[in-house]
């Protein structure tokens, strides 16, 4: 948010970079759900591979953090097939399943063969069949695209499991700029400071994070290869520094800078380190998102006299007003479909999370609860998930774009903010 910029730049210490250790895995708890979720029966993977790793628990884990789903409980299932010779659709049918998974594990050449099937019992049809071959350390992964192929058969929408997440967490004075596999798994620490942290961006492929440290004095800009580590600071103009995000394409960087007196919006290309100014106003301009088609940007300005969004051409020219119900609207994040605009609304005092359409019309209210910040859309567009204050602790939560799923997503001991669902 636009005051939270400037709150920031006396906060002032030393700065480490981590070589990846593991971070305490988030929590998340499903606390609303589809009433009439379909049922669906994923039996345990049979086979003797798959080490440390139960695919059909991850599988399973996935489909029910959806909320679109009713998950069997796999103590209660007729039998425990692993082979389409095993399976009696018949039987499946008789006891309500809508859809049924079953799979296997086998070693093949110092890796794992693994196999699914996917079937409706109500109309006997197989939905999906496929093999893959990957190493151990893949199987988790392996078991969240599986889930999406799942996901996609039975709802005509990409699923979003194989993705992960970025978000700041802060234990005492210090600060860590995290990444973790899209339910909590697998956490790695990517930078740890006991400067301030914030911002945290994805490019486009998923490679690389931008963000905001203020290790240096003040506030810049820095870009992270999350392979190899490398990393490079690419804004520390005089001034705030602040609000990256990537074009589309990944070859520019939209951002806010001060560097001429007042924050405004820039464009910084990549390969040339090209500067381009975008907006021209003694207003504060901050925290850009672009449009999916690289065509527009979307921005927080308080030029009409309260935190608004508006809206201008990705080459530059006349901002145009999109918001005007409710004294602060701010943060706002594109669908990856474009369409629809997720941002922080405030109504009565109360910090909300709401949508509208990319033309400003439509405003829906999607989270009643107070604090929320730092909205971002998982790669499907099918959720929002953005921090906010549960039991007196900064935690994550994430919504479906119509209101009927919510999760609250945690890390013990410590609080979290700023998340970045990455594009795939």
């Amino acid at each position: 948010m636009v005051d939270r910029v400037l709150a920031l730049l006396a906060s002032l210490c030393a700065f480490a970079l981590l070589s990846a250790p593991a971070q305490a895995a988030l929590t998340i708890d499903i606390t609303q759900a589809v009433k009439d979720g379909r049922p669906v029966a994923v039996v345990p993977f049979g086979g003797n591979g798959g080490g440390q790793t139960d695919i059909g628990a991850v599988i399973r884990a996935d489909l029910n953090r959806s909320g679109l789903f009713r998950i069997m409980d796999p103590r209660t299932f007729p039998a425990q097939p692993h082979t389409p010779g095993e399976v009696n659709l018949g039987t499946w049918k008789s006891i309500g399943t809508d859809a049924l998974v079953i799979g296997r594990v086998q070693p093949a050449g110092g890796q794992l063969s693994v196999e699914f099937r996917l079937y409706a019992p109500g109309n006997g049809q197989e939905l999906a069949a496929q093999r893959f071959t990957v190493p151990e350390s893949e199987l988790r992964a392996l078991a969240h695209r599986i889930a999406d192929i799942i996901y996609e058969k039975l709802t005509g929408e990409p699923g979003a499991f194989f993705s992960r997440l970025a978000y700041i967490t802060q234990s005492g004075k210090t600060y860590r700029l995290n990444v973790s596999d899209s339910d909590g798994a697998n956490p790695q620490v990517v930078v740890s400071s006991r400067a301030p942290l914030m911002s945290p961006a994805w490019s486009p492929d998923g490679r690389k994070l931008a963000y905001v440290s203020f290790e240096a004095g003040r506030s810049a800009v820095y870009i992270q290869d999350l392979g190899t580590g490398k990393r490079e600071r690419v804004a520390f103009y005089p001034g705030i520094n602040s609000a990256p995000a990537f074009s589309p394409d990944g070859r520019s960087l939209a951002l806010s800078l001060s560097r001429d007196g007042n924050a405004e919006l820039y464009v910084l290309d990549l390969s040339s380190r090209e500067l381009r100014r975008l907006t021209n106003n003694p207003a504060i301009d901050t925290e850009p998102t672009w449009s999916p088609d690289g065509r527009s940007i979307v921005f927080t300005s308080d030029r009409s006299g309260s935190p608004q969004l508006y809206r201008v051409a990705a080459g530059g020219g006349e901002p145009r007003r999109l918001t005007f119900s409710g004294s602060y609207n701010a943060a706002a994040t594109y669908a990856p479909r474009g369409g629809t605009i997720a941002f922080v609304h405030r109504s009565g005092g109360v910090y909300t999370l709401a949508r509208i359409n990319e033309d400003g019309s439509g405003l829906r209210v999607l989270d009643q609860t107070a604090n929320n910040e730092s909205p971002s859309f998982a790669p499907n567009g099918r959720m929002a998930l953005y921090a906010t204050r549960r039991g007196g602790r900064q935690v994550l939560a994430a919504v479906s774009v119509d209101g009927r799923v919510k999760q609250v997503i945690q890390v013990p001991r410590e609080d979290i903010r700023e998340p970045a669902w990455s594009p795939r």
